[in-house]
């Protein structure tokens, strides 16, 4: 039976990710009533399977590295046991788990809106769409909303490759929550996920083999994927460029993967206890109907949306990885707050990506912010670029680790800063001050000749500004 209730939601919302929430939030300060969807475990990507659990298990493989890489330091000895990692994972659980509750489920309470757990669907008719929800015990309930959103988030996507489907292949989900660190694993990918999950199980002690398809972070400066190949191969993880995979499968006897690899060196099979498919996300639209209520799709299940993050129902808005937009959790929750200002306000805004900040936390991290040099020069900017290798970076010299550089993009007519890159410890700390660079608008000389303090790693903006001018070669350590 189906119970059905007038508009006397404001909004509601399918998901309870961080685009899910910005919104609700937003939407309930203006006093708005909110209803939420999850069919799932609420909070999602970013605090169960995304950014908490494997940058916390990024953290702990980088606590045992450091021990493995301690001699680096003269008279530092260390040493590190083998990985119990049903204890590792067991601390990721209950961290990800006092985070879901303290920082999505609590909140529900504190804000007051309403929640509900089950299957929606669009039902009605683009002039009047209505949802259905279908509960854990049966029972269905038809909504009625003034606006509705679909943060629906992304779901690790596979290619077609012949007898993937058999192999039992993990993803970034279900790879951390194995119970024993695998003595070897295959990552396909050279993205953000792949060579993030590659390090990391590299330094919990696995033999680890990654096939890309052109380069490392290929999105990213060249420079980026030459620092990235180098730390790979210090810390023995082995790097395939060029490669596709045309079969893979379970061997008999020993249980491990073969793939059956052609790449730049030519065609050989490679052997692994696991294999990882790290070949990007979709977004999660299957089953929504969208059609019946008016609402567009793309080519890989994204709802296309405008400037304003409206679909092709002007009722019916969405936010996150769903819109096929970048997926960082940072982007979803602007666009939920975005979406209650332009439904309930009538602010008008657009999103605006020019700054955008990105962040690959290997170690050393991969950030970035604003234009690449090709990107600068596609857009008809003449440009004027400058790599810092971190062997000019006093902080980088102090670690005793010189690996990286940060590099400058700027327009060669005005000086303007329009791009920056850096591979180096606490990159992102290095692309959230090159956030503020961009957005004030400064240029080289202005970086060059503002106050920065000694001994950190963002004090390297400061000088590759100044190789514009200078040979920072023939600074003292701390000159201005």
């Amino acid at each position: 039976m189906s119970d059905v209730i007038p508009a006397n939601y404001d909004m509601a919302i399918i998901g309870s990710g961080g685009g899910a929430f910005a919104a609700a939030i937003r939407a309930t300060a203006l006093g708005k009533r909110v209803l939420m969807i999850e069919r799932g475990t609420v909070g999602g990507t970013c605090v169960n399977t995304g950014c908490i659990p494997s940058k916390a298990l990024l953290a702990a493989s980088e606590a045992r590295h450091i021990a493995l890489d301690a001699s680096r330091f003269p008279g530092i000895d260390a040493s590190a046991g083998p990985v119990d990692m049903e204890a590792l994972i067991g601390g990721k659980r209950d961290l990800v788990a006092a985070m879901r509750t303290g920082k999505y489920v609590d909140l529900i309470t504190d804000y007051d809106w309403d929640l509900r757990n089950g299957d929606a669907t669009f039902a009605g008719t683009a002039e009047d769409p209505l949802l259905s929800i279908s509960a854990p015990d049966g029972s269905v309930e038809t909504v009625r909303a003034d606006h509705y959103l679909v943060a629906t988030g992304s779901a690790p996507w596979a290619p077609p490759i012949a007898g993937l489907p058999g192999v039992g292949y993990l993803t970034s989900t279900t790879l951390m929550e194995l119970d024993e660190v695998p003595e070897s694993l295959l990552v396909l990918g050279g993205g953000y996920v792949a060579l993030e999950q590659a390090q990391l199980f590299a330094r919990l002690g696995s033999q680890v083999t990654v096939l890309v398809r052109s380069r490392l972070a290929s999105q990213e400066e060249p420079e980026a994927a030459r620092a990235l190949m180098g730390v790979f191969a210090d810390e023995g993880i082995r790097v395939i460029r060029r490669s596709t995979v045309s079969s893979v499968r379970r061997d008999e006897s020993t249980g491990d993967v073969i793939a059956e690899v052609t790449g730049s060196g030519g065609k050989e099979n490679i052997q692994a206890s696991q294999l990882l498919v790290a070949t990007g996300r979709r977004p999660v639209t299957a089953g929504l109907n969208l059609d019946a209520v008016g609402v567009r799709v793309g080519d890989r299940g994204q709802i296309e949306v405008s400037d304003l993050l409206t679909s092709t129902n002007p009722r019916i808005w969405a936010a996150g990885d769903v819109t096929g937009h970048r997926a960082f959790v940072y982007v979803a929750a602007s666009h939920g707050a975005l979406v209650v200002e332009n439904a309930f306000s009538d602010a008008g805004r657009s999103v605006d990506y020019r700054h955008l900040p990105r962040v690959m936390f290997t170690s050393p991290a991969v950030a970035a912010v604003g234009m690449t040099d090709q990107e600068a020069n596609a857009a008809g900017i003449s440009c004027e670029c400058r790599v810092l290798p971190l062997e000019y970076v006093p902080r980088a010299l102090v670690n005793r680790d010189t690996r990286g550089f940060i590099k400058v993009v700027a327009n060669s007519q005005t000086g303007l800063i329009v791009g920056l890159t850096a591979v180096a410890k606490d990159a992102g700390e290095i692309a959230a001050a090159g956030v503020y660079i961009l957005e004030a608008g400064l240029t080289v000389d202005q970086v060059a000749a503002m106050w920065s303090p000694y001994l950190t790693m963002a004090e390297g903006i400061k000088i590759a500004c100044q190789s514009y001018r200078t040979d920072v070669s023939k600074l003292s350590c701390c000159a201005i």
